[in-house]
């Protein structure tokens, strides 16, 4: 199991994966206006509520983390798209940290790092249907043989496992879907996440560090970093009424 340590965010050195249960970030008026007018904008063409409520809960939560590693006022930041279009940070805090989002259900995850592009991912636990089609479809020969060696009870998580670490990586890249999933293949658990193989010309990094992030049964993460034998540092960002 792994273990993530209760702290406030406040220029924790190295890289680090943030969990942040969103029902526990309180929307405050105060907190609403953080957001830029971007996000408020993106966030009202949600149709459901639940979708826009953890859209403002996400971007509320990675403001606050990031605003404590740049010592700034979570209002204040401000973001761009790079060439590839993954979000970055703008103004004066441009190329101060890597960061990556990702939030499903009541989970969000952010990822920070200094110096090295970074990308994760979670899901939550949901029925699938049949995840060999799907598997089929889109993964790696050998993840797809991985997984069907597998018992079928156990393939859903499995499943979860493997897609989680490959769009990791697809995000740490910011390639989006030009980026085939099979084009490269990842590990399925229990063993150590780690990237097997590239396509020629897949990846324009040759040092990887891929992590599996256990977020108990009901859900599964993986953090990717474009920098080999990176130890990555597990925080939980604590809840309004835990007194951090």
């Amino acid at each position: 199991m792994t273990t993530w340590q209760i702290a406030k965010p406040a220029g924790q050195p190295g890289t680090a994966v943030w969990h942040v249960d969103l029902a526990a970030i309180r929307l405050t008026p105060a907190r609403a206006r953080w957001l830029s007018t971007d996000e408020q904008a993106r966030a009202a063409r949600f149709l459901r509520p639940q979708d826009h409520d953890r859209f403002v809960r996400s971007h509320l939560a990675l403001r606050q983390i990031l605003a404590g590693y740049l010592e700034r006022d979570p209002a204040d930041l401000c973001f761009d798209l790079a060439e590839n279009g993954k979000p970055e940070l703008g103004g004066p805090d441009r190329g101060r940290l890597h960061f990556n989002l990702s939030h499903s259900g009541s989970h969000a995850l952010v990822a920070i790092a200094d110096g090295a592009a970074i990308g994760v991912d979670v899901e939550v636990a949901r029925p699938l249907g049949d995840v060999m089609s799907i598997a089929r479809a889109h993964f790696h020969s050998g993840e797809i043989a991985a997984l069907a060696s597998r018992a079928a009870a156990e393939r859903p998580m499995a499943f979860l496992a493997c897609w989680t670490r490959k769009e990791a990586v697809v995000k740490a890249l910011g390639t989006g879907l030009s980026l085939p999933l099979d084009s490269f293949e990842v590990t399925l658990p229990p063993g150590p996440a780690t990237i097997r193989s590239w396509a020629r010309g897949a990846s324009p990094w040759h040092d990887w560090s891929l992590h599996h992030l256990d977020l108990g049964g009901e859900a599964v993460g993986a953090v990717a970093i474009a920098r080999g034998g990176e130890y990555c540092a597990l925080y939980r960002l604590p809840s309004d009424g835990e007194g951090l």
